[in-house]
């Protein structure tokens, strides 16, 4: 289980708010994969798959630049062992659930993004 599961999510949260790229990547291992139904959109990548953090990170700054108003709001915080499930407004006030497994140093390693719609 998570040391501070708590703590981590306000980080990661805080990072996307204040559009801070440098922030939101301490979050993430370098071998990260993140499958998101936003990444077929923004990348036109029917898979939906990204691999390592260069690539994460360049998909990241789409995604900020896209949706300049971008903010999450927390509704819950689901824990696991070695994983965290953030269900948050997120895009265009859609409902998101990101399911994130992290290494034992506390990095995302793997995140599978669902939508209530897109």
């Amino acid at each position: 289980m998570m040391e501070n599961p708590e703590k981590f999510a306000a980080a990661w949260l805080e990072a996307w708010n204040t559009h801070d790229l440098d922030a939101i990547m301490l979050h993430y291992d370098e071998a990260i994969e993140f499958y998101s139904p936003v990444i077929q959109q923004l990348n036109n990548d029917p898979l939906g798959c990204l691999r390592g953090k260069e690539n994460l990170r360049a998909y990241f700054s789409r995604g900020l630049q896209a949706y300049p108003e971008l903010h999450f709001d927390l509704h819950k915080l689901l824990v696991g062992i070695n994983s965290v499930v953030l269900y948050y407004k997120s895009i265009n006030n859609k409902m998101s659930a990101e399911l994130m497994v992290l290494n034992e140093q506390g990095l995302v390693t793997q995140v599978r993004a669902h939508y209530a719609e897109l």
